[in-house]
């Protein structure tokens, strides 16, 4: 009896070794990891900018395949590099001045360790449609752990070679009261665009959770029925930001959906006159 419980004792103590083990290794080593691709295709991203307009790589296009919304954990989805590349930086000032990734371009495996990736298949940064981009939750550098904390009109900057582009959370209850949606989307976008989330995009909330095979919300504009990412937007779409990534927490079973819409751009010299924060109107 006493032999049975010592060895019941020992497979325990094993299982807790090395499940501590894989924690270390998914919250500890791969942040530690992901941290050093991040800081070399940023410093990579640095150089690229730096470089005569004629000689930078193109920013990133809507060409591929659709991917369904990706959870940063899924091996298989994107398109696969053996290098990532970034070609814009995401920062959201709410979470502090030091939030700020490169996002590269792809949603493969091999990119979301480097940091944020951009969907192949949906708009390029400021441009009509939906710029759509994936990140890890949990691991990884876990670039979007909080995003759960946005709301309504909380402020996501991208910046590209050229501009500052300053997108604005749409109201997160918008499924429910696309007027008052409208209204509430008033606060910090420009009016046009905030009528519209009460007509062409109503019901298109901030922030959702949606299962794996939902790939509408990458879409050019997601409240359209069977439209798919590969699909042009029509005339007139407004300029939309999406971040998809993994829910709960330590789960991949559903996802998680920041929407947002493009509230100002301002061409990088006028940027860093301002501080480095948007002025000019943009959208459509």
């Amino acid at each position: 009896m006493a032999r049975a419980a010592f060895l019941t004792g020992e497979i325990f103590v094993t299982i807790g070794v090395i499940l501590a083990g894989y924690v270390f290794y998914q919250l500890v080593w791969t942040d530690r990891e992901s941290g050093r691709q991040q800081a070399q295709a940023d410093a990579a991203l640095s150089e690229s900018w730096s470089a005569p307009p004629n000689t930078r790589a193109p920013a990133g296009h809507g060409q591929g395949q659709a991917q369904r919304p990706n959870s940063g954990t899924d091996p298989d989805s994107g398109t696969d590099s053996d290098s990532p590349r970034a070609f814009a930086r995401l920062s959201i000032p709410e979470f502090g001045s030091d939030f700020r990734f490169a996002v590269m371009e792809g949603v493969s495996a091999a990119d979301l360790e480097a940091g944020p990736g951009h969907y192949p298949s949906s708009a390029a940064p400021g441009e009509p449609g939906n710029f759509a981009v994936a990140g890890h939750r949990v691991g990884r550098g876990s670039p979007f752990n909080a995003l759960g904390r946005l709301d309504t009109c909380a402020e996501i900057d991208i910046e590209t070679a050229d501009s500052v582009l300053e997108y604005r959370v749409l109201p997160t209850d918008a499924h429910n009261a696309p007027e008052a949606a409208a209204s509430a989307a008033a606060a910090c976008l420009p009016g046009p665009i905030a009528a519209r989330l009460a007509t062409d995009y109503a019901g298109l909330s901030g922030r959702e959770i949606v299962t794996p095979d939902r790939v509408d919300v990458i879409a050019p504009n997601p409240t359209v029925p069977h439209v798919s990412p590969r699909d042009a937007p029509a005339p007139g779409a407004l300029a939309l930001l999406t971040l998809t990534t993994c829910h709960p927490q330590f789960s991949a079973t559903e996802r998680l959906i920041i929407h947002a819409a493009l509230a100002r751009s301002t061409p990088k010299a006028n940027a860093a006159d301002d501080g480095g924060r948007p002025d000019q109107p943009g959208g459509s």
